[in-house]
């Protein structure tokens, strides 16, 4: 229907907001519903059956680690450090290279240095 009434207009264009307004804060809700679902349990399986797995690869890669800690402190020379290094993969692998590289560092200037005198 057509009215001439402003005041009229003015409620009917006020309620046809309100109703948007409401329709898009459930948008908006159901949105972020859906974001923050929680993990589906079939999903949570395949990690439970896998768990196993990964625990074991880690447990490897760990030994792994520690035989190449042994191999390092073998090792006396910066120059041999810096190509394991380079050929280095893995960041763990890179980590530990870098701090027998800062520890034979260490030890040289150490062994530069002058000693305190004893009086």
């Amino acid at each position: 229907e057509a009215t001439l009434d402003l005041a009229e207009r003015r409620r009917i264009r006020s309620a046809i907001r309100e109703l948007q307004r409401q329709e898009l804060e459930q948008d908006e809700e159901t949105l972020a519903s859906k974001r923050f679902r929680p993990e589906r349990s079939s999903h949570r399986h395949s990690n439970k059956e896998n768990w196993p797995q990964s625990q074991r690869l880690e447990e490897e890669q760990q030994a792994a680690l520690a035989a190449l800690s042994e191999q390092l402190e073998a090792i006396t020379s910066v120059e041999e450090l810096t190509k394991l290094l380079r050929a280095a993969g893995e960041y763990e692998e890179r980590k530990l290279i870098r701090a027998a590289i800062r520890k034979l560092r260490a030890e040289e200037i150490e062994g530069e240095a002058p000693f305190p005198c004893s009086r």
